[in-house]
C-alpha cells in the first residue's frame, strides 16, 4: 500500500521546511545531500524533525498546505509535541560504509563512518 508523507526539516539554527513526498526515505536522503538546489540546500535543512503519514495524497496535500500557512510559534509547537529535543527521527537511516584505512578491499573490512567524513 502507497503512503504519503507531510514532514518538516530543520537545520542546526532551527529554519523550517514544511514538505510532501511518496517516498519519504528517498526524499530524506536527498535533502540531507543537497541534490536539489534550492532552499533546504541554501539553509542546510538536515534534520528531520517531524513527519505523519497517511493513506490518501488529498489528504497529505490538505495538512502540508494547513501547516504551510501556520505561523513558525505553531510549526514549533507541533515539533516540540512529538518530538521536546528536535532530535532527527531519520538518524541511522542511512549508513554510509567505508573501508578502514590500510585494509585490503578483498578482505572486505568496513567501518560505519560517520555522515561528516565520507572519505
Amino acid at each position: 500500500m502507497r503512503r504519503y508523507y507531510v514532514y518538516i526539516m530543520a537545520s542546526k539554527s532551527r529554519v523550517l521546511y514544511v514538505g510532501i513526498t511518496n517516498d519519504i526515505w528517498r526524499h530524506i536522503w536527498e535533502h540531507k545531500n543537497d541534490v536539489n538546489p534550492g532552499f533546504t540546500s541554501k539553509y542546510r535543512l538536515h534534520r528531520l524533525v517531524y513527519f505523519e503519514s497517511f493513506r490518501y495524497v488529498g489528504n497529505a496535500i490538505a495538512r502540508e498546505k494547513r501547516i504551510k500557512g501556520w505561523l513558525r510559534e505553531k510549526k514549533v509547537a507541533l515539533i516540540r509535541a512529538a518530538n521536546p529535543t528536535w532530535e532527527d527521527l531519520s538518524e541511522g537511516w542511512f549508513e554510509v560504509i567505508c573501508f578502514k584505512p590500510g585494509a585490503n578491499t578483498s578482505e572486505k573490512q568496513v567501518l560505519r563512518c560517520a555522515q561528516d567524513d565520507k572519505s
